[in-house]
């Protein structure tokens, strides 16, 4: 296909104004500002079928319209969830570092089609490249007006804010991200009320993700019909970046049609096993939150509604391959280790349950595991399973109950041989 979100990213100076200009940059922005309503952006974008990028898949074009209809009553707010921390997902910082402006037009023209004043950046505190090419680029935007008052001369203003985060992966979660954006520990909030309704400091909210609003500028300048043609139409439409790591000969990102064949983006995009006398045996199709798969059930296409009918989610599309050589053990433990460290600690679910899940998974790991250990692991993660206030508890519980269930040989084996089978 051809490239669309990548199409700048090899190019030399690409993070610079000038060369996305000169690729036809901030063309989308000038269509929209200058023939196009706010409801009539939102409208394409909802008939294109663009649905979030960074996990829940939600169609982008319906959230923003639970915007309220009224304006002026309360400021408009648009937040851009880059606090990408999802364990094997590296896209946005490839969009973010090498096509920065691509993003900024996405946030700037999805700012106008909410009615937003102010735009947010929220990024991951780690991703120090990111946030100085960021700045730089905001910067640009600014002198070239693209940014701030009256916009273009079309009589709207737009305000980039660029936030760093602190190295929390729960404000990675939208509610949490927006108390910490307020100033206070990040804690997710309950809902209903909804951020469209009461979001930042108790404004009009709407959070998109970096890869989200990285197609908008492509429908505005193409059109939503456009947007349909590619990949598997009407629930699953677009380019996607899929992320893959593991035991793959060529790891990195990749453009693909959304639909992706899982066996062509390992073996053909991803030139196959690492090691080739070890088949593959399992994969992580979205992130270290959605349940395995093994290797007999990954004739799949990489979108939301196929992997949902294999019980897994395309989540943030990290792509996490593992070959035969893989204690499944060992690998759950490492999973379960970094959502108990990163558990905010708030609902009593998560906070103790991940805890429990990890130290049961360390002593299944180093020989001292017992027979009852493996029902237990299972009957604790459906205790945290829908009963905490964000979904940490059901990513932290996911992949535990899966691993368990498709690979429950090699957890008796630990508790038989004290040993790892492989």
């Amino acid at each position: 296909m051809e490239r669309i979100l990548t199409r700048n990213v090899d190019k030399h100076d690409s993070e610079t104004i000038a060369v996305y200009e000169g690729g036809g940059g901030y063309q989308a922005l000038r269509k929209a500002l200058s023939g196009m309503s706010p409801e009539a952006v939102t409208d394409e974008v909802k008939k294109s079928g663009l649905r979030g990028r960074g996990g829940a898949g939600f169609p982008t074009g319906l959230k923003w319209t639970f915007m309220p209809k009224e304006v002026g009553k309360k400021p408009h707010y648009l937040l851009c969830n880059a606090d990408e921390s999802e364990p094997g997902t590296f896209k946005d910082r490839l969009l973010m570092e090498r096509d920065p402006h691509l993003l900024l037009e996405g946030c700037l023209i999805s700012s106008y089609a909410i009615h937003a004043s102010v735009c947010f950046i929220y990024v991951r505190g780690e991703y120090v490249r990111s946030i100085r090419v960021l700045e730089r680029a905001i910067a640009e935007a600014y002198a070239k007006g693209y940014a701030g008052k009256n916009i273009l001369g079309s009589g709207w203003s737009c305000e980039l804010v660029l936030h760093p985060g602190a190295g929390a992966y729960i404000c990675g979660e939208e509610t949490a991200m927006m108390t910490s954006l307020e100033g206070n520990r990040g804690y997710p909030r309950l809902k209903p009320p909804f951020p469209a309704q009461a979001g930042l400091w108790g404004c009009p909210t709407t959070i998109n993700n970096v890869e989200t609003l990285a197609n908008v500028p492509f429908i505005v300048e193409r059109g939503a019909d456009w947007f349909l043609s590619i990949g598997k139409a009407p629930k699953n439409s677009g380019p996607k970046l899929y992320s893959l790591s593991g035991h793959v000969k060529r790891p990195g990102n990749y453009e693909a049609p959304m639909g992706l064949p899982l066996h062509e983006l390992i073996y053909d995009l991803g030139g196959g096993m690492l090691r080739d006398d070890r088949p593959l045996k399992a994969v992580i199709p979205g992130g270290s939150s959605v349940p395995v798969l093994r290797a007999d059930e990954c004739e799949v296409d990489l979108d939301f509604d196929s992997l949902a009918a294999k019980g897994t989610m395309l989540g943030s599309a990290g792509v996490m391959v593992m070959d035969s050589g893989t204690c499944m053990v060992n690998a759950l433990r490492r999973i379960s280790h970094f959502y108990a460290h990163e558990s905010c600690g708030q609902c009593t679910p998560c906070r103790e349950g991940c805890g429990w899940m990890e130290r049961i998974l360390d002593r299944l790991d180093t020989g001292e595991g017992r027979q009852a250990d493996l029902d237990l692991l299972h009957d604790i993660g459906g205790q945290i399973i829908g009963n905490t206030i964000c979904a940490l508890g059901d990513a932290a519980a996911m992949p535990v109950q899966s691993f368990v269930k498709k690979f429950r040989d090699e957890f008796q084996y630990h508790v038989d041989h004290k040993a790892c089978m492989v």
